[in-house]
């Protein structure tokens, strides 16, 4: 394996591995790349009580992230219907992340901490895929997903462009996709990996960058690409044959909040080249927030709840794990979606947004 992409996210100096992982060519491979690193074994990915479920992990947060790997199999092998991002959800390669957004739902889930986990089975799921998306013969009827492609969200629960850096998965799926005829691969990213532009997709892989005004990635978006080189990185994907959308997620209401998407939207519109605007469409989502990952937040990262956990504009609704998330206000939410849906409208007029909530 020839991973050339490097990042300063990653020290990596314990990996957990379960044993029928290691057994794998993947497993061995990732082993391999870093050689110094401690190995403990463990029974399975999903019960590391040093990692998860620990409430005292909250002060090592980011360094977790950056020193502890997962290595184990993915047992469950489902493709679950969608509708929004992708037609499917696919089964993953990896769960976790090295960056640490203040928003994320993944640690609501698996408590305090959640490193990146790379499933070492790679060759099962390929399969799997492979059989799915021809069980499921041309697409007959156009959605707001794709006109013609059955989508394959392939990152729900993790950053492909960062989980690249780590092993060939991600770029497995790319290539598998690439000669899938009624498919088509899509991940959302934070992370601007520029070994992707070798991988030539063919137009079978969908790339959606995350985008929010500067001053509010820089205070939320943690260890990630800086907005402008999200920005920078779309007309190159383009170039390189992959089909890219942006992600205006998730927007956070604040004073002036209005103002800076309208910055965000002139130097997007500044910077993309003709083929990217003609191809280009967007998800727009506002933010969900949770009580239990504003306990964790207040541990580590305070600053942000004062914009994220806002009582006097949100409501809240008992979520199906037991805690309460919180949304933006009945009819208040709907005018702010109409704001922001406006304003891109008018700035970005060649911007089909697939869906607003």
């Amino acid at each position: 394996m020839n991973l050339t992409s490097r990042n300063n996210l990653l020290d990596i100096r314990r990996i957990y591995v379960e044993p029928a992982a290691a057994e794998l060519p993947r497993g061995q491979e990732i082993l391999a790349r870093y050689p110094a690193a401690e190995r403990v074994e463990i029974e399975s990915h999903h019960r590391i009580p040093e990692l998860y479920g620990d409430e005292t992990n909250v002060a090592r947060w980011v360094r977790i992230k950056t020193e502890a790997l997962v290595l184990g199999v993915k047992k469950s092998l489902t493709a679950r219907p969608n509708g929004r991002s992708a037609d499917f959800i696919a089964p993953s390669t990896a769960n976790g992340c090295a960056m640490a957004c203040a928003y994320c739902y993944v640690p609501r889930r698996k408590g305090y901490s959640n490193p990146i986990t790379v499933f070492a089975n790679i060759e099962q799921i390929l399969g799997y895929l492979r059989r799915h998306a021809g069980r499921q013969g041309p697409k007959t009827e156009p959605n707001q997903v794709d006109p013609h492609a059955w989508v394959y969200d392939i990152g729900e629960n993790s950053d492909c462009s960062l989980d690249a850096t780590v092993s060939r998965n991600v770029r497995d799926l790319v290539e598998l996709f690439r000669d899938l005829p009624e498919a088509k691969a899509s991940f959302a990213t934070k992370y601007v990996n520029q070994e992707l532009l070798d991988w030539d997709p063919r137009g079978r892989t969908r790339i959606r960058f995350s985008l929010m005004p500067a001053a509010d990635s820089k205070l939320l978006d943690i260890r990630t690409s800086p907005i402008a080189d999200r920005i920078a990185a779309i007309s190159d994907f383009v170039a390189a044959g992959y089909e890219v959308h942006v992600n205006f997620s998730p927007v956070v209401v604040r004073d002036g909040w209005l103002e800076s998407w309208a910055d965000l939207f002139t130097h997007l519109d500044d910077r993309l080249s003709p083929q990217a605007r003609e191809q280009l469409a967007a998800e727009v989502i506002f933010l969900t927030h949770n009580d239990r990952l504003h306990e964790v937040n207040l541990g580590w990262h305070p600053k942000a709840e004062e914009v994220l956990w806002r009582p006097d504009l949100q409501q809240a609704k008992r979520s199906q794990t037991g805690g309460w998330n919180v949304r933006y206000r009945t009819g208040h939410k709907g005018r702010y979606v109409d704001a922001l849906t406006d304003l891109l409208g008018t700035r970005l007029p060649y911007c089909r947004i697939r869906y607003a909530f």
